[in-house]
């Protein structure tokens, strides 16, 4: 009998089967399936799986944005292409016209209400894709006045809903039956009206409290006609604008396929389980379950779930919740997306964002995810780290690691134009400067100098200053590249992929010399990552340190160790022997010199080294002892410490020959 499971799309669901449950604690259900060759087949499936598998046969090819096809489409309507492009530039150019006449009578516009009112009501007669713009709006208050920002947050939940009679025939549509049939309550109103659907709050016949999302009419058409008029400005401005080197079309197009999967509940309910997979075990992280029973292509059923907006502080305190660390937990969150697994949510706007009961901050809408590839994680690690230690020959060989620069191009006059960046940090970290101005400034750098933008840049930048934005709100002073680079150490102490190792040995050395205070800001910022732990780093280093990659950087740790006991050494003489000379009266004893200034302060950094690891979590004195005695007898120690004891002989008998030729 032949045992396998099958999952409901060509994605891998991890399942748990081992007490006949999955992971969310549901039955699964197991079947017989007799086989052609004469024996039988034991297929485990949970009901989201059976339901999922059953769905996605009905997916249709039109949910998959095809810029081809829809380019031929509209090929052949040329007055349906200018009806929207004049709907679009009338109220906008009248809008702008206001602005303009406002300022020349002496009104504030940015203190208008009535102005920003009219922006929130433009947009959304403008259609989706510009409702996406005023949502990324609304979560920078650094950028927009804070009367407007109040309108533009209405764009996040708050838009006209369409009438209850199409979101009930929807739901007939796609799931089988009325909504009386198929809900036990359902509310009479949406709860919630977004850019792509409305919500209403309903409660299955079987207890459950669930979120009903139901997708709005003729979405399609509207997304589609704005990427295409979109796309051909895009392709005009490429081809025609010569100091334009960025991929403005892929940059599109890679928007578009974000949107169209958004427009697929059954794609966003994926996305939502496999959200959950990853970071659904983070401390205070809630991921809401999906019914898969009660979901299809335009209704989406999911947990309901009881919380607060971010941006409500207020209302957030009075629970006696921290708004504040549930945004530190965000943005820990946030870095195992882009740089741990690869898979992001790309609109984390305040809407999608909740604060539970219970202190927890839960993630909604998993509509627009994206996704980066390793070579491009690694990337960006290699990024920050250079960033924060001001190494900007490193950032510069970045950039061209993460696409933004052909191999071919040289670096050398880009290297100070990346210092003239950074230098507005006036000596402080540059951890200090926020991502928004980083951004700006480097959108500067790279209109000046042969920069192309990739696709996949633009929602990373869009999900980052979107969490910033809603960081600066909660608190103006927070940083969120301080709170990255704990994580971003801790990744390059205990990471062992190649990439990282050698970017720990690039941030280690600088012409064959130890960097002391780079290890110590390391090991500093390290400890206060959450999932960081003494013991694993030192179980690693033992491994790494033992093999044949990690040989330059023990060859160079020995050297240190001889330096460091050498200086020790000194310093011990010549306390010694200025003892014998000062106060017993021995003037006959030469006093030794002591350690150089150099290796006096090789001994203060191990100092300090040896101070931030007694305050690491995971240190025990007391346990250590246990794990070395268990340490000694591991192979890789004994050959490493065996290492160590030749290096470290050979090194000390040669210098020793020198001092006495030198003598």
């Amino acid at each position: 009998m032949i045992v396998k499971t099958l999952p409901p799309s060509s994605r891998p669901i991890q399942e748990d089967s081992s007490n006949g449950t999955n992971s969310r604690g549901e039955l699964d259900v197991i079947d017989i399936v007799p086989e052609e060759n004469g024996t039988s087949s034991l297929v485990v499936r949970s009901p989201r799986l059976l339901a999922a598998q059953k769905i996605r046969t009905t997916a249709e090819p039109e949910t998959l944005y095809d810029p081809v096809s829809i380019a031929e489409h509209y090929q052949n309507r040329p007055l349906q292409v200018l009806r929207r492009i004049f709907a679009v530039l009338g109220p906008t150019l009248s809008f702008a016209f206001g602005l303009w006449s406002d300022s020349k009578r002496g009104i504030v516009v940015k203190n208008d209400r009535r102005r920003a009112t009219q922006l929130r009501v433009l947009l959304t007669q403008l259609g989706p894709a510009y409702i996406k713009i005023g949502q990324a709006l609304s979560t920078r208050p650094d950028l927009v006045p804070t009367v407007y920002l109040e309108e533009l947050t209405k764009l996040q939940d708050q838009l006209p809903p369409f009438p209850n009679e199409l979101a009930y025939q929807f739901i007939k549509e796609e799931l089988g039956a009325p909504p009386e049939e198929v809900y036990a309550e359902l509310s009479a109103q949406p709860i919630a009206a977004a850019s792509l659907g409305q919500v209403y709050k309903g409660k299955l016949k079987t207890g459950e409290e669930v979120a009903v999302k139901v997708q709005r009419p003729d979405l399609r058409e509207r997304i589609t006609i704005d990427l295409y008029i979109l796309r051909n400005i895009a392709a005009w401005v490429q081809k025609t604008v010569k100091r334009v080197r960025s991929d403005l079309v892929g940059i599109l197009d890679e928007l578009g396929d974000r949107i169209f999967e958004e427009m697929d509940y059954i794609h966003e309910g994926e996305n939502a389980e496999r959200f959950f997979e990853l970071y659904g075990h983070i401390k205070d992280i809630y991921v809401p379950k999906i019914y898969w029973e009660y979901t299809n292509r335009r209704v989406l059923t999911m947990e309901w779930i009881n919380g607060i907006k971010l941006t409500q502080t207020e209302e957030i305190s009075a629970q006696g919740i921290d708004a504040r660390y549930l945004i530190e937990v965000g943005v820990q969150c946030s870095l195992r997306q882009l740089l741990e697994h690869g898979f992001f949510h790309a609109d984390p706007h305040p809407g999608n964002l909740l604060a539970t009961p219970d202190g927890k901050l839960a993630y909604l809408d998993f509509g627009m995810m994206s996704e980066i590839k390793p070579p491009q994680r690694y990337g960006l690690i290699e990024a920050i780290v250079h960033v924060v230690n001001r190494d900007f020959e490193g950032l510069a060989k970045d950039y061209v690691k993460l696409d933004f620069l052909s191999p071919e191009t040289d670096l050398t006059p880009i290297i100070p134009a990346f210092a003239r960046v950074f230098a507005d940090a006036q000596g402080a970290s540059v951890a200090d400067l926020n991502i928004k101005s980083i951004t700006d400034e480097l959108s500067a750098l790279m209109y000046e100098y042969p920069f192309r933008v990739p696709p996949y840049y633009a929602l990373i930048i869009r999900s980052l200053v979107t969490l910033e934005g809603i960081a600066i709100f909660i608190d103006p002073t927070f940083k969120v590249l301080s709170e990255a680079y704990p994580y971003v150490s801790k990744r390059l102490l205990t990471d062992q992929a190649p990439q990282l190792r050698a970017s720990l040995q690039d941030l280690l050395f600088k012409d064959g010399r130890f960097r002391w205070n780079r290890l110590e800001n390391l090991l500093r910022n390290a400890r206060n990552s959450q999932d960081y732990d003494f013991n694993l780093v030192l179980n690693q280093g033992i491994e790494f340190l033992s093999s044949e990659r990690g040989a330059f950087i023990l060859d160079k740790l020995v050297d240190e160790s001889v330096n460091g006991l050498d200086a020790l050494s000194k310093n011990v003489l010549h306390n010694f022997t200025s003892l014998l000379r000062e106060r017993v009266g021995l003037t006959a004893v030469n006093e030794t010199p002591a350690a150089t200034v150099e290796q006096q302060q090789t001994l203060e950094h191990i100092k300090h080294i040896l101070g931030i690891l007694r305050e690491t979590r995971g240190f025990d004195p007391l346990q250590l002892a246990t794990q070395i005695s268990q340490l000694l007898v591991n192979s890789d120690v004994q050959r490493l410490g065996q290492q160590i004891a030749n290096r470290f002989t050979q090194k000390a008998v040669a210098r020793l020959i020198r001092q006495l030729l030198a003598s």
